[in-house]
Parts: C-alpha cells; sequence; structure tokens
C-alpha cells in the first residue's frame, strides 16, 4: 500500500500544508491563494507520477482540516484507470475536518478504460461546525476508437461523526458492460458525477437550475 498524509491549519492568518507525506505516486507542490475574495484559503494540487490506476494498486490518501482552516484539494487532470490485468486499482480516500474547517475536495473525474477494475473509498469524519463539499465522478473511454467497455466500478462513501456515529453510507457497483448496455442505469447519461455538502446550513439556491440547464440529472 502506498499511504499519503495532507495536513491542513491555519498559520500566519491564513491556511497552509502544515504536513505532507506524498509517497509514489503521489506529488504535490505548494499550496496557491487563487481566490482574491477568500485569500487565506489554500488551493492544492495533488498530481500523479504513475500516469494513472493499475491492476492491483493500492492507493490511500489521508487529508486533516484543522481547526479553522480552509482548503481545497483538486487534481492537475483526470485520472486514467488502466486494463486491470486480472486485478483491482483500490483508491481509498480519507477525510477528517475539525471544527469550523472548510474543505472542497474536488479531483477530477476517473476516466475508465477497457478492461479496468476499480475499488473506490471515500471515508468522511466530519466534526461538529466542519463543512466539507466533496466531488465524485466518472466516464468511460476507448483509446481504441471502439466500445470496449471497463470491468467493473465499486464506489462507496461513508460519512461518519468523530464518535464513529454512521451519517451517511453510499454504495454502488456497476460492470462496465451494464454501464454501456441498454438496460444501463444511467439511461443515455454517458457519465456520472455527484456534489456531497456537508455541515453547511443550506445548498447554493441555484444548483438545481445550473444542474437543469447543463442537460444534467
Amino acid at each position: 500500500m502506498r499511504h499519503a498524509t495532507l495536513v491542513f491549519a491555519v498559520a500566519g492568518g491564513r491556511t497552509d500544508l502544515l504536513r505532507a507525506l506524498t509517497p509514489y505516486p503521489f506529488h504535490v507542490t505548494r499550496p496557491f491563494y487563487l481566490d482574491r475574495a477568500l485569500p487565506d484559503v489554500a488551493t492544492l494540487y495533488l498530481q500523479s507520477t504513475s500516469g494513472g490506476l493499475y491492476g492491483d494498486d493500492d492507493l490511500l490518501l489521508d487529508i486533516a482540516v484543522g481547526p479553522g482552516a480552509r482548503a481545497m484539494v483538486t487534481t492537475q487532470a483526470a485520472t486514467i484507470a488502466r486494463h486491470g490485468r486480472g486485478g483491482t486499482a483500490r483508491m481509498t480516500t480519507r477525510i477528517e475536518v475539525a471544527p469550523g474547517g472548510v474543505l472542497v475536495h474536488a479531483p477530477d473525474p476517473l476516466v475508465m478504460f477497457p478492461g479496468a477494475r476499480v475499488a473506490a473509498r471515500t471515508e468522511i469524519t466530519l466534526h461538529a461546525g466542519a463543512a466539507l463539499l466533496c466531488l465524485d465522478g466518472f466516464a468511460c473511454h476507448d483509446p481504441g476508437g471502439g466500445r470496449a467497455a471497463f470491468d467493473r466500478l465499486d464506489a462507496r462513501t461513508v460519512v461518519r461523526r468523530p464518535d464513529g456515529r454512521v451519517l451517511l453510507a453510499e454504495a454502488g457497483v456497476i460492470e462496465g458492460a451494464a454501464f454501456d448496455g441498454p438496460a444501463s442505469p444511467l439511461g443515455p447519461y454517458a457519465a456520472y458525477g455527484s456534489a456531497l455538502l456537508l455541515g453547511a446550513r443550506e445548498a447554493p439556491a441555484d444548483w438545481q437550475a445550473a444542474a437543469d440547464a447543463a442537460g444534467c440529472l
């Protein structure tokens, strides 16, 4: 297993990356401060030096946001899941947001290549007074120009309080042949994405209108 750790905390009046442990294939640079209206928010790009997910990969990412810290973790591009060669690529993300902390976890979508087999886990611990926006999604692509399908995607998300009480549990498994078949549970849609907004007092009023305008379900 390859285990990476990112810890954000307030330092010098803004959020900074307090600790980073990023073994291969994980890689990060320094945080960026891109929002002039929110100059204390740290944006970090998580990169991969391996070119994607391969069969039998086992990756674990821990993200911790300290009290009052505000951060966004995203990626430099979509992650390609390549042919598993009989193995399953395992990708686990564990997130903990302390009281008063805010995290936007917004990786680019997972792109499932023919034969790809992925088990994705997101485990969230949300303290009282914390907020999290967690984005997830996938699409499939055959670089040969045909309609060869991925093998299997198994995705699960669990949200807990610090005492272990489960607030939300979501699980879904889909075979590539079912995804691309006439009885696909997604109907005519060729990609899937989700957004979990946790801990906020209310969702932005224009979310549904924006989804409708983009042709999303």
